[in-house]
């Protein structure tokens, strides 16, 4: 385990935090979800903290649904904070604490710009084919000539000269000339703090070390370190991860079907240590491993190893990985993840008990559920058009055939069936597929199914018979 302090942008020694801050107006995206995953895992491998804060300070579109929706998501996947979550909008006193300060310092500076004005300024700057930077007169006046009672907004005092760099822990050195930077607002005309405030003091009073978050906020850290330096507090080391694109290279939208976490889980029936390790592996790896427990994630993980290029979403990839974790996962617990998948009357210690011979053939809980369906189905038994077509009249003679054998079994078990059908094949001069085949469209009404002889033991006795039976009287008809 490394050590469980680092040094800092500046070169001061801190226990290691992180935090993923997702904003509440929907559900928890899967960028999202590998974010805090990173996160999560860097905080542990340093053996320090990961903490929530959610950003609500968008009240029209913050709603409690979306944040039960990002913590259910989280919870899923055991990547919950170590301690309660920051509410970002219950800290806007803060927020603007901070900006008086700097007002005071002289970092910050009231601007009584209207929007007219900037407006025009703005159409100006194009009609010139410039670039548009403000340059208010308010920025170095006398404070003493503030208006009092006219409507302004706070403004940051941003660096003109010289160039900001940021060692980037993915991205690597990134420089931008301060002229670049424009003197952008703290607090708004009715006093509430912008987004690039609240995230700068949040980071600082939660401790947060480290701040890795999607390469679209890149520009923003060259904005946030100026409110940072202004308040000489300590620099967070910056990781700006790429995002995640579509199969086509194009970034990931709903057309490439599914966005949000819970549609993983809900629609699609991925288990949570299948998404966990792929969403590791999105970006990320170690060596040619492929399947990652979280322990082996821990002590691996290193975000310098994060690449930088955007990477690519691949269902089919997640999906066989969900296939490994399904023939992992406990019987018992699959049971009880593909029970509420299917309709009617589930005897749970019977799906429980086929779950060894049914998971071998799935990639998610829907395709379990599907194939567990016949041990619950009623009789007549519905039938698939490709196995009413096995029931030719020789067939169904085939299957009375079967049901006078094995009817006087007295040892209904796996062996002594395969025996007993096995000496009937041969006895019949047939391959064991030519009885197998028609018995299994009788017994499931599919041509696909675990192996024959476990659908008879799973069925029991007196179903499997009546099955048969129901088939290969059926000839009259």
């Amino acid at each position: 385990m490394a050590s469980d302090s680092v040094m800092t942008a500046t070169g001061e020694a801190r226990g290691v935090v992180t935090r993923f801050a997702p904003s509440p107006t929907g559900f928890l995206h899967i960028g999202g979800a590998r974010t805090a995953l990173f996160n999560w895992l860097l905080a542990r491998h340093l053996g320090g903290k990961y903490l929530l804060r959610i950003e609500d300070t968008d009240r029209a579109r913050s709603t409690e649904p979306a944040i039960e929706a990002i913590f259910d998501g989280l919870d899923w996947l055991g990547l919950m904070g170590d301690e309660p979550a920051t509410f970002q909008f219950a800290r806007s006193g803060r927020h603007a604490e901070v900006a008086g300060q700097l007002l005071e310092s002289g970092h910050a500076y009231r601007c009584y710009l209207t929007q007219e004005e900037l407006q025009a300024r703005r159409e100006a700057a194009q009609a010139e084919r410039r670039t548009f930077r403000l340059d208010s007169e308010w920025r170095d006046a006398d404070p003493a000539t503030w208006p009092s009672d006219l409507p302004y907004v706070v403004r940051i005092k941003a660096p003109r000269d010289g160039e900001t760099v940021i060692e980037d822990l993915v991205q690597g050195t990134v420089t931008v000339q301060n002229a670049e930077l424009d003197d952008f607002v703290l607090l708004r005309g009715d006093g509430t703090p912008t987004y690039m405030l609240a995230v700068v003091v949040d980071d600082h009073d939660m401790g947060v070390t480290h701040v890795i978050r999607g390469d679209d906020h890149l520009n923003n850290a060259f904005r946030q370190l100026a409110i940072i330096r202004a308040m000489a507090w300590p620099e967070p080391a910056y990781g700006h991860v790429p995002l995640i694109h579509g199969h086509d290279g194009a970034k990931l939208s709903k057309r490439h079907g599914a966005l949000g976490v819970d549609a993983y889980r809900d629609e699609m029936g991925v288990l949570p240590e299948a998404l966990f390790n792929y969403l590791l592996r999105l970006g990320w790896g170690h060596g040619d491993n492929e399947i990652i427990s979280r322990e082996q994630a821990i002590e691996w993980f290193d975000i310098a190893h994060v690449g930088k290029s955007p990477s690519r979403f691949d269902l089919a990839k997640l999906l066989n990985l969900n296939a490994h974790y399904l023939r992992e996962a406990g019987d018992a617990r699959l049971a009880g993840l593909v029970a509420p998948r299917m309709t009617g009357d589930i005897d749970l210690g019977l799906l429980t008990q086929a779950m060894p011979v049914l998971k071998v053939r799935a990639k998610d809980l829907n395709e379990l559920a599907a194939g567990a369906a016949f041990l619950f189905a009623k009789r007549p038994l519905a039938m698939e058009d490709k196995a009413l077509a096995l029931l030719s009249d020789d067939a169904r003679q085939l299957l009375a055939a079967i049901e006078a054998r094995i009817g006087q079994l007295s040892d209904w078990t796996l062996e002594a069936l395969e025996t007993s059908l096995k000496e009937m094949a041969q006895d019949l001069g047939l391959g064991l597929g030519k009885l197998a085949q028609p018995l299994r469209a009788a017994l499931t009404g599919q041509t696909t199914s675990p192996g024959i002889f476990d659908v008879l033991v799973l069925l029991g006795r007196d179903e499997s018979l009546a099955r048969i039976s129901a088939q290969a009287s059926a000839t009259a008809e």
